[in-house]
């Protein structure tokens, strides 16, 4: 019946794209505050919010993408129910088994994407984005620095001026650096200097023969006339506070074939962590045909929401034990394996059992 699952796959995948179109605004809105949020504490550069937006998001799609196809396939045959289109494609002798074919069309390419973001897309993105945070770090012109204006330092409690810098913007010349904390202020100058990171990852203007003043804000109260003028070979000037230092053995952007002869805990709870996402997209696929089952006036909302906390559930119980791997709270060898194969075990049971469920057992006359 080739124009019967034609039919079906079109209307699976129609809801399927529809729901993740509406659960990608939602997620860019979030991914776009968790962005300026770090821009606003000095973590990342200004310039760089498109790119990192785009990563970001590139590491939510693992979990995007499961909640979508679920939910997707559960508004579609939800709606079959209601306009009994089910009623009519069972009294032909196509049941749940049958349906398995147009299910599968669209379950497993979408799995097999959520193994792609999230076995090497998700690592590449976290990889990428750790590795140009530390390279603008280095670059002025990056972090917002324009030669002849003054600039607010990132993470906010002073403004920069700096006369020229060369073209990588990584050195500069005439600089005039205004820092307030309290009612203290530093004023410090230069000749020239250039953009470091030290070993912490904070990122450095380190200035070259200047001059250095401190003291009070309020000049004009008796008593606060103690400033220090200090002249200085070099002199080091943290540019924010809050930076992530780039590690190439972080386990969360370690590539995943790294991860498997690597006997960190931290390395095996990132492994399982990942191969998760693809497993759990097939078990609550399987359980979204069954949960939309209904009658052509019973409300099918009642089922999403059912189906909803189901993911939020699995969801976090994923996460939580990623914790626990991490901690030494689960034994090494058992993963996430105690979460994942009940619930693929149980989605292929409700599944398999649709439209048998509570069937009244005959009596014999």
């Amino acid at each position: 019946m080739p124009k019967l699952d034609r039919y079906l796959l079109s209307e699976f995948a129609q809801s399927t794209f529809a729901t993740l179109t509406v659960l990608l605004i939602v997620s860019v809105g979030g991914a776009f505050t968790d962005v300026l949020s770090n821009i606003a504490r000095g973590r990342v550069p200004a310039g760089m919010m498109l790119s990192q937006l785009g990563l970001v998001l590139l590491t939510w799609l693992p979990l995007i993408l499961p909640l979508a196809l679920m939910l997707g396939l559960m508004l579609a045959v939800g709606r079959l129910y209601r306009d009994s289109e089910m009623p009519v494609i069972a009294s032909i002798g196509v049941g749940p088994r049958r349906m398995l074919k147009p299910v599968l069309l669209l379950v497993l390419p979408v799995a097999l994407v959520v193994a792609l973001c999230s076995l090497w897309l998700g690592p590449w993105s976290e990889r990428m984005s750790q590795q140009l945070i530390a390279e603008a770090n280095r670059n002025l012109i990056v972090a917002g620095l324009e030669p002849g204006s003054f600039t607010e330092i990132p993470g906010g409690g002073g403004v920069v001026f700096v006369g020229s810098m060369s073209n990588d913007g990584s050195r500069f010349s005439r600089v005039f650096v205004y820092r307030q904390s309290g009612d203290r202020i530093d004023i410090t100058t230069s000749n020239d200097g250039e953009v470091t990171l030290g070993e912490d990852g904070q990122r450095y203007l380190v200035l070259n023969d200047g001059f250095e003043v401190e003291g009070p804000l309020d000049v004009g109260v008796e008593g606060k006339l103690d400033y220090r003028l200090m002249r200085y070979e070099s002199n080091e000037v943290l540019m924010q506070a809050d930076a992530r230092r780039f590690d190439e053995n972080d386990p969360e952007v370690m590539p995943t074939s790294a991860l498997l002869g690597d006997p960190r805990p931290e390395a095996n709870a990132q492994l399982h962590a990942r191969l998760a996402p693809p497993l759990l997209t097939l078990a609550f696929a399987l359980m979204a045909i069954p949960l939309a089952r209904s009658t052509p006036r019973q409300a099918r909302y009642g089922r999403m929401l059912m189906g909803f906390l189901g993911y939020l559930i699995g969801v976090n119980l994923m996460l939580m034990g990623e914790g626990w791997l991490e901690t030494g709270r689960l034994a090494p060898a058992l993963g996430l394996w105690w979460l994942v194969l009940p619930l693929l075990a149980l989605g292929g049971w409700l599944y398999l059992s649709d439209g048998r469920l509570g069937r009244a057992k005959k009596v014999a006359a």
